[in-house]
């Protein structure tokens, strides 16, 4: 399958109709923003294994525990997440952050930086 040779430029996780509505209680909403989401990763062709860049993956998540200002959206590997995104914000996200390199400030609730734990040395198995 061509997707699991392409480079993952982006994984974008979209907490928008979970299962408990804490965070986003409308879930037409929440639809909304999903349905958006599919749309422009299909029309920008960022899911094209021969994007320069990589491909952008995308996800709907039923829970991201952050629980406030949903829907909420996770973008790795910068860890970025965004509040209150909503069908209006979704484009301007995809285009100016995923697209552009450039976050939207104003909107981002937390960052939480993927950090691969350190590798360990390597142990030496004494024989029995």
């Amino acid at each position: 399958m061509a997707v699991a040779q392409s480079r993952i430029a982006h994984h974008l996780l979209l907490c928008a109709t979970p299962s408990k509505a804490l965070c986003c209680p409308d879930p037409a909403v929440g639809v909304a923003s999903w349905d958006t989401l599919k749309r422009l990763v299909r029309e920008l062709a960022l899911e094209d294994p021969a994007r320069p860049g990589g491909i952008v993956l995308r996800t709907k998540a039923d829970c991201l525990r952050i629980c406030a200002e949903g829907p909420v959206l996770l973008i790795w590997p910068e860890g970025i997440v965004y509040g209150g995104v909503g069908p209006e914000r979704i484009e301007r996200i995809v285009r100016e952050h995923v697209i552009g390199g450039v976050p939207i400030e104003p909107w981002i609730l937390r960052r939480m930086p993927f950090q691969p734990h350190p590798q360990e040395p390597p142990q030496e198995i004494s024989p029995a």
